[in-house]
């Protein structure tokens, strides 16, 4: 049975129903029109800075609060009177029927939203203004193709995390710049439940009162921790939304970055074209899977790649590339997990496998596929390298000390500040040097420290590098010749601000073919 509309709703749909058709106009935005938004600051604030998240409906102003010495992140967006707002209930519960079933909607879903609404309007027999129009375009818009309320959020490129904590709690973001920062964003009870239940049916998963958490990739890719009613979180439903990046970082976003230098960037590029594995520990957003993503891209163009994930946040641009990501179980077939795909991963023959994140008995596996000469990547939570070894080493883990020493190059991301500035550091890149045949424990050295109080990256030779020397029959000047090779052209691309994932990866793999043409090809556009 169908849901009974609100009165305001029913009323509204009484008044339109008696009056004759009408025209509406629609079509794009013309500013001439008037502005969608207007805002005049936030009293008792100084206002930072405002920009356009979906111009021209949301933008963004950040506020500094003098007394309470914090950043505020205020989301602007339309404002609808108490008319626009009833008739925004109706045309929402009228729109979704012939939205769904219209076979053109994936073709260009704004002219088809647009057509959908002025048939509505028209329909009803009402006629509103442009901007009217354009504001109710935008709500419908959001609620439809978008997320609500946090549309805004999801669409500023400067926000890395949004946290929701409970009912009528302002949200917080992540802001590249601000850091954590308050949001001017709140969810109701009935708002706030709703809210977590959508987003885990759009993304195909299930939550409910009595299975109330669940983690899930929505469908833009950004990764997902819902949390239903107050079972699990006191304070009520909850959420935690990591943005998946469209366009993943490269290694010169890092050097740009300060996260890496180009030098220690030349040294893993030698070790992964050498088969060399690798493994990304750190903390919570210190950047182990956008660093392990990043340096990706330096694998030969030719070989064969897969990749396990629990969400997908892994973008290579690679032609011969699987992906695989695990599933839970479901009405409709069994759980396939980590250690599953991983398995069946060996039986596809791949020159290097990239797992997301190793936590439990998949690790064995890995690590019996680096000694059985599989290239392997993957992170870890862990913050420092005597912590790696000993969460592999012990339960739930419990990689044997033996399989450990295949383990290549091990890097420690660290999120930390600079001064008045949060930064991601690449603190420790280690070797793992093998067993002490005296004392029985793994021993490691670090080829690159990074040093906090003059951030600076200190650098030791060490048996990788060694390794690769050995193998390609280089002396140690023709060694070290090649990797100021590569760190001058790293810096070139840095310096000819080459950011694009798609650009870069064809320089590197112009680079492989022949380093000469490389180096002439960076100035070139396109």
């Amino acid at each position: 049975m169908a849901r009974p509309s609100p009165p305001g709703v029913r009323s509204i749909r009484r008044a339109l129903g008696v009056l004759g058709g009408s025209t509406v106009e629609s079509g794009e935005y013309n500013p001439k029109n008037g502005p969608l938004t207007e805002f005049g600051g936030l009293p008792g604030c100084e206002e930072r800075e405002r920009y356009w998240v979906d111009p021209p409906f949301a933008f963004v102003s950040i506020n500094h609060d003098p007394v309470g010495n914090e950043h505020r992140y205020h989301v602007v967006t339309p404002e609808l009177d108490g008319f626009e707002r009833r008739l925004l209930e109706l045309l929402t519960e009228g729109i979704r029927t012939p939205l769904i079933h219209r076979e053109d909607a994936g073709d260009d879903p704004d002219a088809v939203l647009r057509e959908e609404l002025t048939d509505q309007l028209e329909t009803y027999g009402v006629e509103i203004g442009t901007r009217s129009f354009h504001r109710l375009f935008y709500y419908l818009r959001r609620a439809f193709r978008g997320y609500g309320k946090i549309d805004p959020l999801i669409c500023d490129p400067h926000v890395e995390d949004i946290s929701c904590d409970g009912y009528d709690i302002p949200l917080f973001v992540y802001h590249d710049e601000y850091t954590d920062i308050e949001t001017n964003i709140v969810f109701s009870e009935a708002e706030l439940d709703s809210f977590v239940v959508r987003l885990a049916q759009q993304s195909g998963r299930h939550v409910s009162v009595g299975d109330p958490v669940t983690e899930t990739t929505l469908p833009d890719g950004s990764r997902a921790e819902l949390a239903l009613g107050r079972e699990v979180t006191p304070r009520g439903s909850a959420y935690t939304i990591r943005k998946y990046a469209e366009e993943p970082m490269t290694p010169i976003d890092l050097i740009r970055y300060g996260t890496v230098s180009a030098e220690q960037m030349a040294y893993l590029w030698l070790a992964i074209e050498h088969n060399k594995s690798l493994l990304f520990a750190g903390g919570t957003a210190s950047g182990k899977t956008t660093a392990m993503n990043a340096v990706s891209m330096f694998i030969p163009p030719r070989a064969k790649v897969l990749t396990i994930e629990d969400t997908r946040e892994l973008t290579l641009q690679h032609e011969n590339w699987l992906s695989s990501i695990t599933r839970e179980g479901a009405r409709d077939g069994a759980s396939i997990t980590m250690y599953d795909l991983l398995r069946s991963a060996l039986r596809h023959r791949p020159e290097y496998i990239i797992v997301g994140e190793v936590r439990g008995e998949e690790a064995i596996t890995l690590f019996q596929a680096m000694n059985t000469g599989h290239t392997t990547y993957s992170t870890m939570h862990a913050d420092s390298v005597q912590t790696v070894i000993n969460r592999l080493e012990n339960e739930p883990i419990n990689v044997p000390r033996a399989m450990i020493q295949s383990l290549d190059v091990l890097c420690i991301q660290t999120l930390t500040r600079v001064g008045d500035e949060r930064v991601r550091r690449t603190e420790t890149i280690a070797e793992i040097d093998g067993i002490d045949g005296r004392t029985g424990e793994l021993d490691y050295s670090r080829a690159y420290r990074w040093r906090p109080e003059t951030d600076s990256f200190e650098r030791n030779d060490g048996r990788v590098t060694d390794s690769i020397r050995k193998a390609e029959g280089w002396s140690q000047s023709e060694l070290r010749s090649e990797l100021d090779r590569r760190k001058e052209f790293l810096e070139t691309l840095s310096a000819n601000e080459i950011t694009d994932f798609r650009r870069f990866s064809g320089l590197v793999n112009a680079y492989y073919a022949d380093p000469e043409t490389a180096r002439e090809r960076i100035g070139e556009r396109g």
